[in-house]
């Protein structure tokens, strides 16, 4: 398996602060709702090199669930194989974010951009033993998920693989 971030155990003490200013009620609202609005520029306008929130930024971009627009939204994700791995958190809000639902409706219609490369993709929400694994492999990554599952309630925050089409 191509891992492809650094694991817990290795982060350097900036990702660890980053990591716990994102778990905050602050963090999470900026990463939800300020950085993602500068990445949508930043991100292909430096080939993927520099983004505000700090991780391993993708850019996905669907088809808006209702309007058909192209929408893109900045994501943390985690490789897994060849696969990308993305999270609906949407920072432990009481509902899934808009891009979930926009891939969900037009499945077809989704790609990611990576390091400069679009990459037309098939979404797979993954469920039973499989999400469980790769909830621990997504929490290895950025441990703010627990964090964000236990603010969502009842809401079971979906997992999601991206699989190059």
């Amino acid at each position: 398996m191509q891992q492809g971030f650094r694991a817990q155990r290795d982060k350097t003490p900036f990702d660890q602060l980053a990591q716990a200013f994102a778990r905050t009620r602050l963090g999470g609202w900026l990463f939800v709702n300020v950085f993602p609005v500068i990445d949508r520029r930043l991100i292909p306008l430096t080939g993927g090199r520099l983004a505000v929130a700090v991780g391993q930024p993708m850019l996905l971009h669907t088809r808006g669930a209702r309007s058909g627009q192209p929408r893109s939204t900045p994501l943390l994700y985690t490789r897994h194989g060849r696969e990308y791995v993305v999270v609906a958190s949407k920072a432990g809000a009481d509902h899934h974010p808009a891009w979930y639902y926009n891939m969900r409706a037009h499945p077809g219609a989704v790609t990611i951009e990576v390091g400069g490369r679009h990459i037309p993709v098939r979404p797979r929400e993954a469920e039973g033993p499989e999400r469980e694994e790769l909830w621990r492999l997504v929490n290895d990554n950025y441990n703010g998920y627990q964090v964000y599952q236990q603010r969502a309630g009842q809401r079971i925050i979906p997992v999601v693989l991206l699989e190059p089409a």
